[in-house]
């Protein structure tokens, strides 16, 4: 809270008698062009291909990031289409049809890629205006709403360059154009930072916890009696009922083609703690539920004897995910098939070492889930407070409005 309030002071002291000149775009930059769309001009993934086709699904979090579905284009394309884009360090990469709005800020001059046609780039007239301050600007709450009520179009929208010119921008001196840069951009690099650090800590833990699962649940032949599922617990098929039939707010759990539930039925046909397995869709994906549920038809579950605990099957067959997985029939719907279940074999240890395995393992589960459900909500808060805080440093009053 202290940190805050101080930042919140510190951005206000910033800002106190800050002279602002507000702009039309148009007139604080170089140009405004595009790139080009194959169209009669050339093709994409040709044999002799060897650099990216940028679009807007390659402008990500403010940078250009190379995916495994990027097109690719020549050599030949690549000159023809930067005598129409003319990409060089510090142009501002918009996002002008589908998508409206992503921005990226070009670095070095590119020499393996350009953009398609649907992305401007725009060369600020850097005497007048920083780039990255542009790009954050861009962002900005008051500056999507202004070239929001531009957008034109139907299903494919788009924003007219003509119009993107005519937005009016706040410019203040370039010393706090810089400030506020080095602001924001601390912003990005910490929420950056915080998403690395965590994801790393949530892979070690669940290594940790795979580890520990496989160590406790590897036997010596001769320590445990190895057994067929079927001979202590049943494999049962669930009931399909019809999507008219589920609420979306009351009753209990449906379970059909995947761990989500796909809604809500008036009746239960499953007991507390049961372990099930869906068989089409997400096939050989394994679920645990301390509630009653409905197994839909898609779903088997397993109704287990006096002599094996439910949630110690669940570990068990968790441990041979990747068997699983790998005896799913690939094809239009993936299929587990049943016999596949029915011949595994599992250890079965006495009740009290099964139930000692389900302790430990609990709350390395606990561990894991706690650190998979609050990353994104921690790098979300971090987000809001950069929105906030860009928000707030982009906030330039209009002359009309004082």
């Amino acid at each position: 809270m202290s940190n805050n309030l101080n930042m919140h002071n510190s951005i206000a002291k910033l800002l106190d008698g800050v002279a602002v000149e507000w702009r039309p775009l148009g007139e604080v930059i170089k140009s405004l062009k595009t790139g080009l769309n194959p169209r009669n001009n050339f093709k994409l993934n040709t044999s002799d291909a060897m650099n990216f086709y940028i679009t807007v699904r390659e402008i990500q979090n403010g940078k250009i990031v190379f995916l495994d579905k990027t097109d690719k284009i020549n050599n030949q394309a690549l000159e023809l289409i930067n005598n129409r884009s003319n990409l060089e360090a510090g142009d501002i990469l918009f996002s002008g049809t589908g998508t409206v709005g992503k921005t990226a800020v070009i670095d070095e001059k590119p020499k393996n890629w350009n953009i398609k046609e649907g992305v401007y780039v725009i060369k600020p007239v850097q005497e007048i205006v920083v780039s990255k301050y542009l790009s954050h600007l861009f962002n900005s709450k008051y500056i999507v709403n202004e070239y929001s009520k531009k957008i034109v179009g139907s299903p494919v929208i788009s924003l007219p360059m003509s119009e993107l010119k005519k937005i009016q921008i706040p410019i203040p001196s370039l010393h706090i154009q810089t400030e506020i840069v080095r602001i924001l951009d601390t912003f990005t690099e910490l929420t950056a930072e915080l998403t690395a650090e965590l994801t790393a800590e949530l892979t070690a833990r669940k290594k940790q916890y795979n580890y520990y699962r496989n160590k406790l649940l590897t036997f010596k032949e001769d320590e445990v009696e190895w057994k067929l599922i079927g001979e202590f617990a049943s494999l049962k098929r669930g009931i399909r009922v019809t999507r008219n039939q589920l609420s979306q707010k009351n009753g209990y759990f449906v379970y059909q083609n995947s761990l989500t539930p796909l809604g809500y039925y008036e009746k239960a046909n499953t007991r507390e703690n049961t372990t099930f397995i869906i068989s089409a869709g997400a096939a050989g994906e394994i679920g645990y539920s301390s509630e009653k549920f409905w197994a839909a038809d898609d779903c088997f579950y397993f109704e287990c004897s006096k002599n094996l605990l439910s949630k110690y099957l669940f570990y068990v067959l968790k441990n041979k995910q990747e068997y699983i997985s790998s005896q799913v029939r690939r094809s239009s719907i993936p299929r587990l098939p049943r016999t596949i279940i029915e011949k595994l074999k599992i250890p079965i240890p006495p009740l009290e070492e099964q139930a000692r395995i389900v302790e430990i393992l609990d709350k390395f589960d606990a561990i894991t889930n706690s650190l998979t459900e609050g990353l994104p909500r921690e790098i979300e808060l971090r987000q809001k407070q950069y929105e906030y805080y860009r928000n707030l440093l982009l906030n330039f009053p209009k002359v009309e409005d004082k």
